[in-house]
C-alpha cells in the first residue's frame, strides 16, 4: 500500500505542479534526477521541474513498491512520459527520499531518461 504523503507527491508531479512540488522541500532539499546536477533549495526545485515539465506534454506515475523505513521512503515506479509529438515512452524508476519534519531533505531519481527523448 502507498504512503499518503507519496501518494499526495506524486499527484502534484502528474499534474505537472511544480510550485506544488517544490512545497514540499526543506529550505536545505536536495533534489537529484539521474545523473543531472543536485538542485538545492525549493525556489530552485521549482524553477528545475518547471524546466524539465516543459521539455514533456505529460507523466503518469503507477507505484509498484514502496519501502518506508525510519525517515527514508524508497518507491519503485514505472513512469509513462507523454512527449510533445503524442509518442510515450515507459521507463523504470527508484525515487529514494528521505523527510524531516515533513519536509524533503534528500530526493534522488534513479532513471535512464533517453528513452524519453527518443525518436
Amino acid at each position: 500500500m502507498t504512503s499518503d504523503y507519496t501518494r499526495r507527491m506524486f499527484t502534484l508531479v502528474d499534474a505537472q505542479d511544480a510550485q506544488g512540488f517544490a512545497r514540499l522541500f526543506a529550505e536545505h532539499g536536495v533534489l537529484r534526477f539521474g545523473n543531472a546536477e543536485p538542485i538545492q533549495g525549493p525556489r530552485a526545485i521549482q524553477e528545475g521541474i518547471s524546466q524539465f515539465f516543459a521539455t514533456i506534454r505529460g507523466l503518469e506515475h503507477q507505484i509498484i513498491n514502496e519501502w518506508i523505513q525510519g525517515d527514508t521512503t524508497i518507491v519503485e515506479a514505472e513512469v509513462t512520459y507523454h512527449r510533445h509529438d503524442n509518442k510515450s515512452a515507459a521507463v523504470p524508476v527508484v525515487s529514494i527520499y528521505q523527510r524531516q519534519d515533513d519536509l524533503i531533505t534528500h530526493y534522488r531519481i534513479y532513471i535512464d531518461p533517453a528513452p524519453i527523448y527518443a525518436g
